[in-house]
């Protein structure tokens, strides 16, 4: 047991000590004997930092509760040099971190938590590479995305030179960990924009089930799952491309996209309208096409017809017009955050989904973008409000750092 895990779970027990003396009327004390037993594994739990592929893209696979995202843009006269040993500064403290030990530096502020499946992920813009003489190197994949008719972009929160992800399952673990990283690029990149999220936390349920977003709706369904045969190929850049790109061996695309949800007009619809317009039931999220009792891991049946003659999934419900079948086999992982920034001027919700999308290529979700903007109804609904596209390299070995190898190659 960690020294920062030991004084977690004795801080625990002096809590509880100390509200059971309250009750009794006579003075508590921290208990100072015995082997207290944590009341849970929440925070005990690490996810290597090392590997084949950065964490936090499929692992944990299952939502963390809450997740932060900052983009940074390299300061003046900062180079490729000084982007190493950043890079190499934060594979550091991250490294620490996931797995519950305290970074250089640190200031105690997670001082007795456990790792709480910290995860953080880092990739690179489209202009780090001009920025950092690295042009040459530059993913061919790494395009823009366009914007749709529907946009509503704010250039200020979009974009940037280097992005971090940053997912957990306790907010002040999440909290501590963006901070240590922010201070340790003091002098070398500034935080361009910063969004924080959450999720539903671990033991809300009696089991994992998928999120709902803040429209009510399951949020996650379809992902495709480890275990198929095309899932590595279609979230991970493979091997055999230009040798000047071997650096993404093993990496994957990061589509990030800020979209506010109308959920005034949202509210204003039945249920009924509601299910129509995303194509699933609202309960259980079972495809409309699927007959009751059906979950929503039940296939949708695109070509099947209501009794009165009418598609059973809306020709433009969300669930039709993003399908795969619908896109010549464009895929993506789906990751996200839901998020709430207070209030606009004109009083409603600044509140929506911070959502993440992993894909092997770009291109994926641009196609899918393309079409979604102009034939789903949730567009109606939602405004995506700032957009980037990051290169994330695979994993660090043990001894290196996270684009060691575009950086020294």
């Amino acid at each position: 047991m960690s020294r920062r895990r030991l004084l977690g779970t004795a801080g625990t027990a002096g809590a509880a000590g100390l509200m059971a003396g309250a009750v009794a009327g006579g003075a508590a004390t921290h208990a100072t004997t015995g082997h207290p037993t944590p009341v849970t594994s929440v925070g005990a739990t690490a996810v290597p930092f090392h590997g084949a592929h950065q964490a936090g893209i499929i692992t944990p696979l299952r939502a963390q509760a809450i997740g932060h995202l900052a983009a940074f843009d390299l300061a003046s006269g900062t180079g490729r040099k000084e982007a190493a040993a950043l890079l190499r500064r934060w594979s550091a403290a991250a490294e620490a971190m996931t797995q519950g030990r305290a970074p250089a530096g640190d200031d105690q502020i997670a001082l007795d938590a456990g790792p709480c499946s910290l995860t953080v992920t880092f990739g690179f813009g489209r202009t780090f590479f001009s920025r950092t003489g690295l042009a040459h190197r530059a993913p061919a994949a790494l395009v823009p995305v366009p914007r749709f008719p529907s946009d509503a972009i704010d250039p200020k929160r979009s974009d940037g030179d280097l992005w971090i992800q940053v997912g957990a399952d306790d907010p002040l673990v999440g909290f501590h960990a963006l901070h240590v990283l922010q201070k340790a690029a003091a002098g070398t990149a500034e935080v361009r924009w910063q969004m924080s999220g959450f999720n539903r936390a671990p033991g809300a349920t009696a089991r994992p089930k998928t999120v709902r977003n803040l429209m009510g709706q399951i949020d996650g369904t379809g992902n495709p799952e480890p275990t198929g045969k095309d899932f590595a190929r279609t979230i991970f850049t493979r091997r055999g491309g230009p040798a000047d790109q071997a650096w993404m061996n093993g990496g994957s695309y990061a589509v990030v996209r800020r979209i506010r949800m109308l959920l005034g007009p949202w509210a204003d619809l039945t249920r009924t309208q509601q299910e129509e317009v995303i194509g699933r039931r609202k309960d259980t999220g079972a495809p409309l096409s699927a007959p009751a009792g059906a979950s929503e891991t039940t296939p949708m049946e695109l070509n099947r017809f209501t009794r009165g003659g009418s598609l059973a999934i809306p020709a433009d419900a969300h669930i039709r017009v993003a399908a795969p079948e619908s896109n010549d086999g464009a895929a993506m992982l789906r990751r996200g955050f839901s998020y709430h920034d207070g209030y606009r001027a004109d009083g409603t919700p600044d509140a929506g989904l911070l959502f993440i999308t992993w894909q092997a290529d770009p291109e994926a979700f641009i196609k899918v973008q393309t079409k979604l903007d102009g034939a789903d109804h949730l567009t109606r609904f939602i405004r995506h409000e700032s957009s980037a596209v990051f290169a994330v390299p695979g994993g660090a070995a043990p001894g290196e750092y996270v684009g060691q190898r575009l950086l020294e190659g």
